[in-house]
């Protein structure tokens, strides 16, 4: 006998509270092995295929692609020991009525020989989940002929969130959780559900801008900031509608959302201000090409700003370094985990190289080329964009001189670089055309005055001018 084992959207880490469907890795009717990749997701941190803890024959999936989960929300359902369900996924007419029940008695032991003891994060593998209430039919679905069978109904979903539109689910499935609601609300998000009733929103009057009308918080919030606003006097023509509600409206979520999410905070708790300086970058790029002219792995140029900003925070350590206002103190970090800002198709990411501090310019381009490689093919882990404590942004690939970046919360400072181009400079005295850069370095001015700013600037833009600087330092 067969038991129908259902897996949740497990806990990805790093407080990731939600994830979207991808692609589907298989089908309903698919025979799955144990830890065996089911589907692709994207977080707010990575894309990830999730793999599932249990080996059989998948019965229902719930979620489309582009569908975004919640933590804990029904991924798919396995029969798990379903030797004679060789056909599973079909109508299940040809089963008999031990196949198509949940077995009581042999289900746990089933489920354990069944399921690898992997534990995924916060989705434990080793005993069976807690067993639901559930709803058995009166008598073996197998049994009621095709013609006469009900059309399945909503897939079960979480008590906090109304179910998303599942494929159907075969007549083997017997399993209905008692926590589906009684009319069909598009709403998956448990987090969408509870600002909607706190703020006594009807959700079944709502259109959702989602994939296949869900409904999104966007739509939520747009519905409030309505509710609220006051009643305008009715023109004396009809207007046109408005920019709002005819333009496309995009969701913020994946990597774009956490984009905006830290963005935004890091404004609204940083008060950031910015330096910048014009430096003669002509020995530096010199001094870049004899040390590859030597042989060995190729120096990058982002590997020696980064060996620059490295000695720098040696000498300024108040720069890297987080504020904790709940405490009212500033906390030194002893390491500096180097982040780097990398546009990909996802949007920017910021890649981590951790230690940088005791890395030597030929590791650390070796690190930016995989990290950056990562990046472009979407295989980032969350650990590779997580922990930075001091970011380097090279803005000038895209053509630009200058900028007033926006510190990744919650570091303390970012150093941008702007393209190096050559200008008319005075060198020796003498006017000259040399490789200049414009140098910016934005700080969180909780944590240094001025002074610390333009002590490191300086320093960075004479490590650049002068590589000797740098050398004497190491």
């Amino acid at each position: 006998m067969a038991q129908v084992l259902e897996f949740k959207l497990p806990d990805l880490g790093e407080g990731l509270t939600e994830a979207e469907i991808v692609r589907w890795l298989v089908a309903v009717g698919d025979v799955v092995a144990i830890d065996q990749p089911v589907v692709e997701v994207e977080t707010a941190k990575a894309m990830v295929e999730v793999p599932c803890p249990y080996g059989g024959v998948v019965t229902a999936r719930f979620g489309e692609e582009g569908t975004e989960l919640p933590v804990g929300a029904p991924l798919l359902t396995v029969a798990v020991g379903a030797a004679d369900l060789g056909g599973a996924g079909g109508n299940g007419s040809s089963g008999s009525s031990g196949s198509s029940r949940t077995a009581d008695a042999a289900g746990s032991a089933g489920a354990a020989e069944e399921s690898s003891g992997n534990v995924l994060v916060g989705y434990g593998t080793g005993a069976p989940a807690a067993r639901r209430r559930r709803i058995r039919p009166a008598g073996p679905l197998a049994s009621v002929p095709a013609a006469q069978a009900p059309a399945p109904s909503s897939a079960p979903a979480p008590a906090s969130a109304a179910a998303p539109a599942p494929e159907r689910r075969p007549a083997g499935a017997v399993a209905v959780d008692e926590a589906v609601q009684s009319g069909p609300v598009p709403v998956i998000s448990p987090l969408v559900r509870r600002l909607a009733r706190e703020h006594a929103v009807d959700l079944r009057t709502l259109t959702g801008s989602g994939p296949d009308g869900l409904i999104l918080r966007a739509d939520v919030e747009y519905a409030m900031r309505t509710a609220e606003a006051p009643a305008a006097p009715a023109p004396a023509a009809e207007a046109p509608a408005s920019a709002v509600t005819r333009g496309e409206r995009i969701p913020l979520r994946g990597v774009r959302g956490a984009v905006a999410d830290k963005l935004s905070r890091s404004r609204r708790e940083i008060p950031d201000a910015t330096c910048w300086v014009d430096a003669d970058a002509t020995e530096l790029m010199a001094a870049r090409v004899s040390m590859n002219a030597a042989g060995g792995p190729k120096i990058s140029l982002l590997a020696l700003l980064a060996r620059i900003c490295t000695a720098a925070l040696a000498r300024h350590p108040e720069l890297n370094s987080t504020v904790d206002m709940d405490a009212r103190e500033i906390v030194r970090l002893p390491e500096v985990h180097l982040g780097f800002a990398a546009q990909t198709e996802r949007g920017l990411v910021v890649p981590v190289v951790r230690n940088a501090h005791s890395r030597s310019a030929e590791s650390l381009s070796a690190e930016f080329a995989r990290l950056t490689e990562a990046a472009r093919q979407g295989t980032l882990t969350p650990a590779d964009l997580t922990g930075g404590t001091f970011t380097l942004n090279n803005y000038g690939v895209f053509g630009v001189d200058g900028s007033t970046p926006i510190i990744n919360h919650p570091e303390a400072a970012m150093l941008g670089v702007g393209r190096i181009v050559p200008k008319p400079w005075v060198h020796q005295g003498e006017l000259a055309v040399r490789q200049v850069v414009q140098l910016s370095f934005t700080f969180d001015h909780r944590v240094c005055d001025g002074g610390t700013a333009g002590g490191f600037l300086r320093y960075v833009a004479d490590c650049v001018e002068h590589p000797s600087v740098l050398l004497r330092s190491l």
